[in-house]
């Protein structure tokens, strides 16, 4: 294999079908996704059977684009990426079988890719065609999503999971108060646009701490907080099926409410870096998933971060969500370090550590 692989990426772990083609310096050449937002929307969540159909029947229109817009034949890459798990099983055995099939009759290197760490090297790929930057060999990474809430500490080639939540993650709660309100179907970046209209001093709510004073995330007693509190509203008369809105006014204590909830859940994060910092200093953090596309948490980091001397890098909001630019780009740094995985045991796993 050349020293700079052409370098295909497969990701198919939820309802997003996507394939990226990343250059040997990391440059992201193509990266395509088709979303499920349509088939999923009348639910109001992911239906796990039909995403798998999805990927089948998206699969061939998305690869295609992205080699057309590569300029690239399928036969000139150099190494095939998949995504191996965490996430829903049979959406990610599609992909990992796609990516299998492809090394195999192509006689090609593959890689089995962890989801989260396609998004701990994500922050560092460009927007505009350039290298992606090398990763430092030592770096916080923030991974914040729909189902992951999750630091970690990298070391060379050792990464080491400092906190995780303990229930729901940031993103998972977004969406279940969103769909409480009834809003539709991804409920997480419509609550996250309202909240930029609410009043979150009067409406706040507390920043949970696990009582074992570590740094584990925990969301669930804000959810069931947020929840409280929107059946108070309801008593009082006010109307909180804000998908039943028109183009009226959306009703402020709702939506000084949704701010509220909004700043306390990341407050929870603000918490654990500073007391994190206070015990390490950190020196760079690493920002990514699709939760890093929040507007307030964006702020907040931002400020923390100046305000620290910690060098900050956010993930592009292009690459925030679940995309395969991050999955060839993380095969692209195991490939440096002599990585491949066997297309004929690597397996599926909706549940795997990093």
């Amino acid at each position: 294999m050349p020293p700079n692989p052409l370098v295909l990426g497969v990701e198919t772990s939820c309802d997003d079908t996507a394939c990226a083609v990343v250059d040997g310096e990391g440059r992201v050449i193509s990266t395509v996704v088709s979303s499920q937002l349509a088939v999923h929307r009348p639910f109001g969540g992911v239906v796990p059977e039909m995403a798998s159909r999805e990927h089948l029947r998206n699969w061939p229109a998305v690869s295609r684009e992205a080699l057309e817009t590569a300029g690239v034949e399928l036969g000139e890459v150099d190494l095939i990426a998949a995504t191996r798990g965490p996430g829903l099983i049979g959406a990610l055995l599609v992909g990992l079988s796609l990516g299998k099939a492809m090394a195999y009759g192509l006689d090609k290197p593959f890689c089995a890719i962890h989801h989260l760490e396609g998004h701990l090297y994500s922050p560092f790929l460009g927007t505009a065609g350039e290298p992606a930057d090398s990763p430092p060999a030592g770096f916080l990474g923030l991974v914040v999503s729909g189902g992951h809430t999750t630091l970690f500490e990298v070391d060379g080639e050792e990464t080491r999971t400092l906190a995780e939540t303990r229930d729901d993650a940031m993103g998972e709660v977004f969406d279940k108060v969103g769909k409480r309100l009834g809003l539709p179907y991804p409920q997480g970046p419509v609550v996250d646009e309202l909240a930029e209209s609410g009043n979150p001093s009067r409406s706040p709510l507390p920043v949970a701490r696990c009582s074992d004073r570590s740094l584990d995330f925990s969301y669930s007693g804000l959810k069931s907080q947020t929840l409280v509190e929107i059946e108070r509203l309801e008593r009082q008369g006010v109307d909180t099926d804000l998908g039943a809105v028109a183009d009226g006014e959306m009703p402020s204590p709702v939506l000084d409410l949704i701010a509220g909830f909004r700043a306390a859940a990341v407050a929870q994060i603000l918490d654990r870096l500073e007391r994190l910092h206070r015990r390490q200093p950190i020196e760079l953090l690493a920002v990514s998933g699709g939760v890093a596309a929040n507007r307030l948490l964006r702020r907040e980091l931002v400020d923390w971060a100046a305000s620290r001397s910690v060098e900050l890098r956010l993930v592009p909001l292009v690459y925030a969500g679940d995309n395969a630019a991050m999955i060839a780009h993380a095969a692209l740094i195991r490939h440096r370090r002599g990585l491949v995985d066997d297309p004929l045991v690597a397996d599926a796993a909706s549940r795997i550590p990093l």
